[in-house]
Parts: C-alpha cells; structure tokens; sequence
C-alpha cells in the first residue's frame, strides 16, 4: 500500500504509511502462482532510515522496522465490461527505536498502527478505480487518531506501450471527525484535502523486477498548514514534495511454494520538500534552516499467499 499523515508527530511537529513511503514491493511475477483461489494474503517486513509521509517527515533516527499484513478477496472476474471486483483488508505499522519510539517521550516502540479497508474496481482498457478508508492511529500516543477517505483512479497503458508503460493514477484523499490540531496529518486547524499524481513504471525479468514510481503530492486544501498558534490562523502551502524512486524485488526461491511466494526487495528514493515540509525536517534533523532533500533507503522481505 502501502498508506503510511502527521498529528502531533516527534517534537510536537505536526503520518502514515503509507502510501506507503517505503518502496513496499509485490512479489516478482515470476513464480508459480501456489494459490490461484479468490482469496489472498501478502504481507512484508521492511526496514528503512527514514520514514515520510506524504513528504512530511515523521523520524529518521534509530532502527525503523514497518511490517504490515493484507487479506484481498476476489469478488468478481470478466472478460468485458466490469472485469474485476476486489475488496482488500489489511494493516501497516512502523515500529521505531529511536526519538518517535523508544528514545523519545513515550518511551514504547510500536509508533503507528494502521488499519484500511479497500474496494477496488477493474475496467476495460486497464482502467481502474478503487476508494479506501483508513485510520492512522498511534499506539504510543505520538499522534491523534486520523481518519480518512481515499479515491484512487489509474490506468494500466502496458497493452498498448508494453515495457515502456507509464501506469499513470491520482489519489484524492480527504481527513474527517477532525478539530483544531487533532485527527489531522500536519495538526492543523482544518481537515486536509490531499492530491497524488504520479506514473509508477516497471519491467519484469525471468529473476525479478524493477519499478521506477515517480510522484508528487499536493495540497487541495488545508492539507500542509502552518499554525500560527498566537493569533490562531493558519497559511496552507500547495506543494508539498516530489518523489522519485526505484525499487528491486527478487523471489526467494529457496523457500516451497507450498509455503507461498517470497522475496527480497530493496529501493531508494529521493524527496524533494516544499517549505513547510524543509522546516519540519530541518528541525528534526538539528539542522540550520531548512532541510529540502531526503533520501530513503529500504530493504525487506516480503510474501503472497
């Protein structure tokens, strides 16, 4: 999904997963299917340096361990017309050792706990649409309890460009049951509406597979504030970051199929900030002034089932 919002994050700086940041990578196309029923499950447990959501910067010190869990159902499969329909449960975590977790205030490691529900419908032509509800809540009470609704439209353009397919989406989501610096992801004084536009290329080999997802992510309103605590308003800023990234998923073939389909994966990702989000990172990282650039770096093993 990834997911991965901001409340009250470390510092009182106004995450999740995830959308989710953090290169989560499906399994490589190239083993043996071992359940070709309507029922799935996947999950992964990836580690990385840093963990940003929607470019809003959330912890970078210590050990970031992020596992999460997905059960899909198959409703519907077509030839034509409506070809698929799917629904999706699953969870996303981020377990911290450092100042969002056991070396900060709290003092308790598991940092965020997500939960989110998924529909998803599959059309001719690679089109697809799908809406996702989502609470981020914090187990260590570093954040308020955020809730969402997320719209996601994209299209499969491989049956017409092949390997050089852009895959191209945009999300639309939008925070409620919010107040003044509570349920919200920049702790702001209003609910955020955000926007993602991106392309997500990839190319798979006989022994893996690479994507290179390309993204930016913007407020459609009140989704990257800045308080003025003293006079009560609050400034929203449009931009928020781009990302470019690039991931590697390669099957773990030592393992039985009986057992699923496993893999090894890694990525990298730049982030480019906008100014609210530079300061955050800036003051997190005990920098001078601003801090623009982030750089992500992720490695995991993942499963399906």
């Amino acid at each position: 999904m990834s997911s991965t919002r901001t409340a009250v994050r470390p510092f009182g700086v106004s995450l999740v997963a995830a959308t989710m940041i953090a290169c989560l990578a499906s399994p490589a196309a190239a083993q043996t299917d071992p359940n070709p029923g309507a029922i799935t499950i996947a999950g992964a447990m990836d580690f990385t340096n840093a963990y940003m959501f929607r470019g809003i910067p959330q912890d970078e010190s210590g050990i970031i361990m992020q596992p999460y869990f997905d059960l899909g159902l198959a409703l519907r499969s077509a030839d034509h017309g409506l070809k698929s329909v799917g629904v999706n449960f699953g969870t996303w975590n981020s377990l911290h050792t450092g100042d969002a977790g056991l070396d900060g205030p709290s003092e308790r490691l598991w940092y965020e706990s997500d939960f989110y529900a998924t529909v998803g419908f599959g059309f001719g032509g690679g089109m697809s649409v799908g809406a996702t509800y989502t609470a981020y809540t914090s187990p260590n009470s570093m954040f308020t309890t955020v809730k969402e609704i997320l719209f996601k439209v994209g299209a499969d353009d491989s049956a017409y460009l092949g390997k050089f397919s852009l895959k191209p989406y945009a999300v639309f989501a939008f925070e409620f049951d919010t107040e003044p610096g509570v349920g919200q992801a920049d702790a702001g004084l209003e609910a955020g509406k955000y926007l993602e536009l991106g392309v997500a290329p990839g190319y798979g080999f006989p022994h893996g597979s690479v994507s290179v997802p390309v993204k930016v992510g913007l407020s459609m309103g009140d989704y990257y504030e800045t308080v003025d605590l003293v006079a009560g308003t609050s400034e929203d800023e449009t931009f928020g970051f781009f990302s470019i990234a690039g991931s590697v998923t390669i099957p773990f073939t030592a393992m039985p199929t009986k057992f699923g389909s496993w893999n090894v994966h890694g990525g990298v990702e730049y982030q480019r900030l906008g100014d609210r989000n530079a300061l955050i990172l800036g003051a997190i990282t005990d920098a001078d002034g601003p801090e623009h650039n982030q750089v992500i770096y992720t490695i995991g093993v993942g499963f399906t089932y």
